[in-house]
């Protein structure tokens, strides 16, 4: 069995860096960090755990992923490095591509993408993503990113998504970066992942643990 981590980061206490590192050395398999851009103060979309309000203000304070896996990578050698989950949709795909296949050159191909569809609707909609359109929305960003990641000339044309023949490097070191999804384990969800992603991420049970 290989086990890892899921850190939400944050602006107080340990920082990324120093959590992979520990980690790491605990001969942990993988490290991960969340993301949201930001939580609007006003919603109707329920967090998923609760079926209401977020548990406690640390998705108020989640650091930028990729920046936080970058100083993660800077320090370790051995550890995958991975997202639990992130949100492509609140990102230009483009730009996305290039981030990431640059956080898996500079790791020696040790990066894991894990994304989810977005429970908090407000948040995505505040990005122009429809709320509806989510998993479509999803689904061809991840299409446009393999396309560059993949080819000498990539391009693409979705509804939501689009690109002229371009070149783009640097390329990934892995041959495909894995991508996994986290979501509930409904047939729907199932069937996305097996026609658009590497693997699934079960939903987490949190546990109090007694001092």
């Amino acid at each position: 069995m290989k086990n890892s981590i899921v850190l939400f980061t944050s602006d107080r206490g340990i920082t990324p860096a120093a959590a992979a590192k520990a980690a790491e050395d605990a001969g942990f398999y993988g490290f991960y960090v969340p993301e949201h851009s930001h939580i609007p103060t006003s919603r109707d979309s329920n967090h998923p755990g609760t079926g209401g309000e977020i548990p406690d203000d640390r998705y108020l304070r989640i650091l930028d992923p990729w920046i936080s896996l970058a100083t993660a990578a800077a320090v370790t050698s051995k550890i995958r490095l991975g997202t639990a989950v992130a949100l492509p949709m609140e990102h230009d795909p483009i730009t996305l591509a290039k981030t990431l296949a640059t956080l898996d050159h500079l790791s020696g191909g040790r990066l894991t993408l894990g994304v989810g569809f977005g429970w908090n609707v407000e948040e995505l909609e505040d990005h122009g993503v429809p709320g509806n359109k989510r998993r479509t929305v999803l689904r061809e960003y991840l299409e446009l990113m393999r396309e560059l990641w993949t080819n000498e000339v990539a391009s693409y044309e979705g509804e939501f998504a689009t690109l002229k023949p371009s070149w783009a490097w640097p390329k990934p070191t892995q041959p495909e970066i894995p991508v996994l999804v986290g979501a509930g384990g409904t047939e729907k969800n199932f069937n996305w992942i097996a026609r658009s992603a590497s693997g699934w991420i079960t939903t987490p049970i949190e546990t109090d643990i007694e001092e």
